[in-house]
């Protein structure tokens, strides 16, 4: 790559963001309680399903006591969709619990508090703090990163710690949050991953892997 790392990155963001205009969170809530079911749900799944899954289950679960006191069986056909529903249920459940009794009722604003919630690792922890709380702890690195990070030769690990970090030291801080979203946007209408649309990709003419 013949620019540095912080350079090529920095295009990235400005032909994406040029591309795409505002990029905000695809996962559909109301309260931050909402967002962290949402994204414990997305694990395995993809955002467009677990907005269907979240409209019915949002009006059935209307607070975290809702959660904290959801019968585990009842919640799992709630979330059967969404995949892995037995252990989603039991972190939605335990997270709810968590929140009322270490927390205050309140939704954590640090990557330390969040990390203790069941269910919880750093893409979780990202994406609240960065979409509702705006706080830059970390770059969430989800699949479509994960992929595409590898293929912009902006990292060579698999492993979502190792790549959130070398994302962290070329991304500058103030794109940490909204980084994400643009490569997942871009993961799911141009660079698919069993059919990536090369020649339509805004990054075609930088990317060390555009066909």
């Amino acid at each position: 790559m013949k620019k540095d790392k912080k350079e090529y990155a920095a295009e990235i963001i400005r032909l994406l963001s040029k591309e795409y205009k505002k990029i905000k969170c695809p996962l559909d809530f109301y309260y931050p309680f909402e967002l962290l079911v949402a994204v414990i749900l997305s694990a395995q799944c993809t955002d467009e399903r677990v907005n269907k899954v979240t409209k019915d289950l949002f009006k059935r679960y209307k607070s975290i006591k809702d959660y904290a006191n959801a019968d585990n069986e009842e919640l799992q056909n709630y979330i059967r969709s969404a995949g892995f529903f037995r252990n989603k249920a039991k972190n939605i459940i335990g997270s709810a619990k968590m929140v009322l009794d270490c927390f205050n009722g309140e939704v954590p604003q640090t990557m330390e508090e969040l990390l203790k919630l069941p269910g919880v690792a750093r893409k979780t922890a990202n994406v609240v703090l960065g979409t509702v709380f705006c706080k830059s702890e970390g770059i969430a690195v989800d699949t479509h990163v994960i992929r595409i990070s590898n293929l912009l030769g902006l990292t060579k690990y698999s492993d979502p710690v190792k790549i959130e970090k070398d994302l962290m030291k070329a991304v500058a801080r103030a794109h940490w949050i909204d980084f994400s979203f643009l490569i997942q946007t871009l993961g799911r209408r141009i660079c698919k991953a069993r059919n990536p649309d090369c020649i339509s990709c805004p990054l075609n003419k930088i990317c060390p892997s555009a066909k």
